[in-house]
């Protein structure tokens, strides 16, 4: 939106009383909208507007609003996360629409994570996955210096971009086979490319794809959506190395 003046727009929203309900997009016109808010502030507003008028307002879900927690999750105009690259949509400001436009919001549509209420969805697969072997429960004693344990700049490197990821879901939802693959590979590579990571290697990397598999989340099959998609921009060499952490493990766990 060109200038600093306040405009309208109209609200589709997907709104769904409970899992067990059926859902319908339903139209909101939501009035003096400052170019300067951000999308989870707009929603906000409208909300307010259904709550002065003694009806139930939109249910979505937000935490940090600065792109950290990846609880903000929401389809926008087709768009995961919203048009924006690599961002989140507490990241989205209105200015990137214009007046009398009409915004379709909707939430993350895959079998993994069912819908709670409207906008809000259950991701606690992805906790499941996490809960199955993402950590290092070796007991080393009292904790180190930092400096006393090497690790190679470039691996070091590596294992920071993987855990840059906050879990947000949406590699699961541009996903046309809803695969969980880009989640679990980053999650699986930030530990086992650092020496902490290596007792528990191969247990983790059997027990966190058991537990992805189990979750329901569909495979990968080299679309690439994930990474265009992705808040924090997860490589997709992180699924290639969970397929050979996973086929080593199970390679040397059957000798």
């Amino acid at each position: 939106m060109k200038g600093s003046k306040h405009f309208s727009v109209t609200v589709r929203a997907w709104r769904q009383a409970g899992p067990a309900e059926p859902g319908k997009m339903v139209s909101y016109k939501v009035k003096d909208v400052s170019p300067d808010m951000s999308f989870l502030e707009m929603l906000d507003i409208l909300n307010d507007d259904l709550l002065k008028k003694g009806e139930t307002p939109i249910t979505f879900e937000s935490d940090c609003r600065e792109g950290i927690c990846g609880s903000c999750g929401l389809v926008v105009n087709g768009d995961v996360h919203g048009p924006d690259e690599h961002s989140t949509v507490c990241q989205l400001h209105m200015r990137r629409f214009s007046d009398g436009d009409v915004i379709t919001v909707e939430p993350w549509r895959v079998k993994a994570f069912p819908i709670l209420k409207d906008l809000a969805v259950d991701r606690s697969a992805l906790d499941r996955v996490i809960a199955a072997g993402g950590f290092v429960s070796v007991n080393t004693g009292a904790a180190a210096d930092a400096n006393a344990t090497p690790v190679e700049k470039d691996k070091a490197e590596e294992a920071m971009d993987a855990a840059a990821c906050i879990g947000c879901g949406a590699c699961v939802t541009s996903c046309p086979n809803g695969a969980g693959m880009l989640f679990t590979g980053a999650k699986i590579s930030q530990l086992a490319l650092l020496p902490q990571g290596g007792p528990e290697r191969a247990k983790r990397a059997l027990s966190m794809v058991a537990a992805m598999d189990k979750e329901g989340f569909g495979n990968c099959t080299n679309e690439y959506e994930c990474e265009a998609v992705c808040p924090k921009d997860i490589k997709v060499a992180n699924i290639a190395r969970m397929n050979r952490e996973f086929l080593l493990a199970n390679l040397f766990s059957k000798r």
